[in-house]
């Protein structure tokens, strides 16, 4: 196994371990084409006689998204099917860093959406749910009622928007928008949400 990982080295997200034809792969791994990675933060654990490979976290619990968890992040781009988030806040823990995570359009919501841009806008501020980590790429939902938009900002002047049955106002220009918010909007921005999200102002 000229190519494995040694057992007891420090390995990060998607480093390569090894290939499955020597090595099954165990916790903290996953497998691409016939290649074993590293799924977390850890040091390699190579158990010789079970032919097994794995990795120890080195915290007792890794803050990553999870299959699962909930999410907050701010939109950082939109296309006609999909939008990518910047995530930076796990449940109410607010993370140091950011990860990417993509939400489909399929995903948006139980009912037929015909374009992302009427689901946010870049800056909008998200809460999701993480449906996918295969290979370390964060498949978003914001299907359930309490998720979606929770603070949008206007696309004309920049001023945060206002929920009315199910259209979204601009009290300062009076534009009218549409995005797919969440049951709670408004009424939930944390107060650190300043810190760590940038409102879109153009």
């Amino acid at each position: 196994m000229s190519e494995a990982k040694r057992s007891g080295q420090f390995v990060t997200p998607g480093e390569r371990l090894g290939v499955i034809e020597e090595f099954i792969p165990g916790y903290g791994t996953y497998v691409e084409q016939s290649f074993v990675y590293s799924n977390i933060i850890g040091r390699v654990l190579l158990d010789v006689l079970n032919k097994e490979v794995s990795v120890h976290p080195l915290a007792h619990r890794v803050n990553v998204p999870q299959v699962g968890s909930i999410v907050t992040g701010q939109v950082s781009s939109v296309s006609s099917k999909s939008a990518t988030l910047r995530i930076s806040k796990i449940g109410k823990k607010i993370l140091t860093g950011f990860f990417t995570g993509l939400l489909h359009i399929s995903a948006v919501s139980p009912r037929y959406v015909e374009t992302m841009f009427e689901v946010c806008k870049a800056g909008d501020i998200m809460r999701a749910k993480v449906i996918s980590d295969k290979n370390r790429t964060y498949q978003l939902s914001t299907s359930d009622t309490n998720l979606g938009v929770i603070s949008a900002f206007c696309s004309r002047c920049g001023y945060v928007l206002s929920s009315r049955r199910r259209q979204m106002f601009c009290p300062e220009c009076e534009k009218i928008e549409r995005r797919k918010t969440a049951s709670d909007y408004g009424r939930e921005i944390e107060g650190s949400a300043d810190q760590h999200f940038e409102g879109n102002t153009t």
